[in-house]
């Protein structure tokens, strides 16, 4: 058999060598994540409420967290929502949160603590407002509320933000023409059960599991809200960042019985501040979108986290970390 002359095998063998440097990186880039080593260290994580959606939400990203970084140990934290998160993220009792827009910019145009260190680290599904009754209630619209008990929400909450704006929208002082009750959703549809209550607020993603519980159990009707969108934005404010939207029909089949019913959306962000560590923000926002689906599969709303529209965490900048994030991901 003809060899090849020495010069030609050597030429070979380092052609050899160097295509299987060429892989061995590409294994390399394939295996180990962009950015290098994986973050480390303690995240505390602001939710909401027992049984809601922030908190449901969080326990469900907390469990991607420990798979996409393992040397994280998340903790979480129950609150009354938005308001409370917003204002624990911004005074450091908090690393990272979930909070409606609205809240978020009321914080800041009240230039309270923090306010100016909050950053966004993504724009996550939208929290549709809901006026809960009795099926047999006289309660056709939010004018109807007047002289009756309604449960609005924990004063830290975002549900009573926006329920006293819809108030007001609505015509209502929420002092004087109802009697207001300091209810949740982790208490207000016992409430309206026993007649304690003849109406609740929420503020949530669809479908909200208690809202849904209650409709199987409990004959319950939705009240139409979408009127009221143009008296909210004559307020001003962070009242711009509510929107008119439609329930789909399928959100509570018990409900609504085939029916949507028109009312009004308000967008929840991922909340941190320019404290938080850029590569466990990345890190965080990749978890988020890439966790997307499954979480979507016990949180519906979560299904709707959108990379394209992510970005938009208005009135918030976006954190370093973040855009780091997007930026790897640009097509």
């Amino acid at each position: 058999m003809l060899q090849a002359p020495h010069h030609l095998s050597r030429r070979r063998a380092l052609q050899g060598a160097a295509a299987a440097l060429v892989v061995f990186g590409l294994l390399m880039w394939w295996l180990v994540p962009a950015g290098g080593d994986s973050p480390e260290g303690r995240m505390t994580f602001s939710t909401g409420v027992k049984n809601a959606v922030y908190e449901r939400y969080g326990k469900l990203l907390r469990t991607a967290i420990s798979h996409d970084m393992p040397k994280v140990d998340v903790k979480l934290l129950n609150s009354e929502g938005s308001q409370q998160n917003v204002e624990r993220v911004a005074t450091g009792r908090a690393d990272f949160t979930v909070a409606a827009a609205d809240a978020v910019a009321k914080y800041r145009q009240e230039g309270r603590a923090g306010a100016e260190r909050l950053r966004g680290c993504a724009r996550l599904y939208d929290d549709y407002v809901q006026l809960v009754v009795r099926r047999s209630s006289d309660i056709g619209k939010a004018q109807d509320l007047r002289g009756k008990k309604v449960a609005v929400g924990q004063p830290r909450s975002g549900v009573r933000l926006i329920a006293n704006r819809v108030l007001k929208a609505a015509g209502l002082d929420p002092d004087k023409d109802l009697t207001s009750v300091d209810s949740g959703i982790d208490t207000a549809p016992e409430l309206l059960k026993k007649g304690d209550i003849d109406a609740f607020f929420w503020s949530g993603g669809l479908p909200t599991l208690t809202v849904a519980e209650l409709s199987e159990k409990f004959d319950v009707r939705l009240v139409p809200l979408g009127d009221l969108v143009d008296a909210l934005h004559k307020q001003g404010g962070a009242s711009r960042y509510y929107r008119a939207a439609v329930m789909p029909a399928d959100a509570y089949p018990a409900v609504q019985q085939s029916e949507s019913v028109p009312t009004l959306a308000v967008a929840n962000l991922l909340v941190t501040t320019d404290r938080a560590d850029p590569n466990l923000t990345e890190g965080l926002t990749r978890t988020v979108i890439d966790s997307r689906d499954h979480i979507g599969d016990e949180v519906h709303a979560a299904q709707l986290v959108d990379l394209r529209t992510a970005l938009y965490t208005d009135p918030l900048a976006l954190h370093e970390g973040a855009r780091r994030y997007y930026q790897s991901v640009k097509p």
